[in-house]
């Protein structure tokens, strides 16, 4: 029988011998210019005090402009007709104040950079329906019918520190048949308050007068039938416009936030991700 031979050590396994690729891995560490700090600035001024004092008489004079016109026009027994219109006349001059005055102020003074380019390039980009916008309501549509996620339409840069866009783009629209109707209440219901108002010396209510009898026999009436129509269908859209703007836009929950914003801190907390896309342009 051959002798045994002798049997070698079995030798450590060099696979469980310790991998130096395990280690930490330097690109894994906490980089400054990545922290989180700058990715979500945290509690950002959403409105400046100025808007929202702005937003605060557009709403109180726009609703005793729809209580007391409505009035005026239906006859309700609620309130004395002399009384009625002097409530009307003390608010118009604060509703044409912040829509023709303090909103187009905050509007141009709220971007990053205030040159003459800056300024309007934010208007455009922040309150003009553009094709983002398009895209963003595709997305509710489709987000309604139980398609995709809801899209975030509050932009803020971190680079420049301000808004891209804060407007629902509903809004957006909105803004539009909004200024438009301002306009033509305004005209109408200088003629509606006098038949010969002036200012300066100009006869206002008589040029008013003269481009409605123009317009107005292709619909069969008069001038100042015309106008009254005019003044009534714009009390109408403005109704129409607070149901959607307070009403159906808002029954999300997660945008009630933006109240407490608008009347009374104007901060936005932005690591509330809900509408919010951060971004950082270079």
């Amino acid at each position: 029988m051959a002798a045994r031979q002798k049997v070698p050590e079995i030798q450590k396994i060099p696979g469980k011998q310790k991998v130096p690729g395990k280690q930490k891995i330097p690109g894994k560490q906490k980089v400054p210019g990545k922290q989180k700090i700058h990715e979500y600035p945290g509690v950002v001024e959403r409105y400046t005090w100025l808007e929202r004092v702005t937003h605060l008489i557009h709403l109180i004079s726009m609703v005793l402009l729809l209580i007391t016109g409505l009035k005026i026009y239906l006859g309700w027994d609620f309130m004395a007709f002399d009384r009625a219109r002097a409530l009307h006349m003390i608010a118009v001059p604060f509703f044409l104040a912040a829509n023709w005055v303090l909103v187009p102020y905050n509007v141009f003074s709220g971007g990053g950079d205030r040159s003459l380019g800056g300024m309007v390039s934010h208007f455009f980009e922040s309150y003009i329906f553009n094709r983002e916008d398009a895209v963003r309501v595709k997305k509710m549509v489709l987000n309604f019918f139980g398609k995709g996620k809801y899209p975030k339409f509050t932009v803020y840069d971190t680079e420049e520190g301000h808004y891209r866009t804060k407007l629902h783009p509903v809004l957006k629209l909105l803004i539009i048949f909004e200024s438009t109707a301002i306009f033509f209440i305004a005209l109408s219901g200088i003629v509606l308050y006098s038949l010969d108002w002036t200012l300066i010396g100009l006869p206002i209510s008589q040029w008013i007068i003269s481009a409605a009898e123009l317009i107005a026999p292709f619909f069969s009436v008069s001038a100042l039938g015309l106008l009254r129509f005019i003044h009534l269908a714009a009390t109408y859209w403005f109704l129409f416009e607070f149901i959607v703007h307070v009403g159906i836009l808002e029954l999300d929950p997660k945008v009630w936030k933006y109240y407490k914003a608008i009347f009374w801190s104007g901060k936005e907390d932005l690591s509330d991700k809900h509408f919010v896309k951060i971004i950082k342009d270079k």
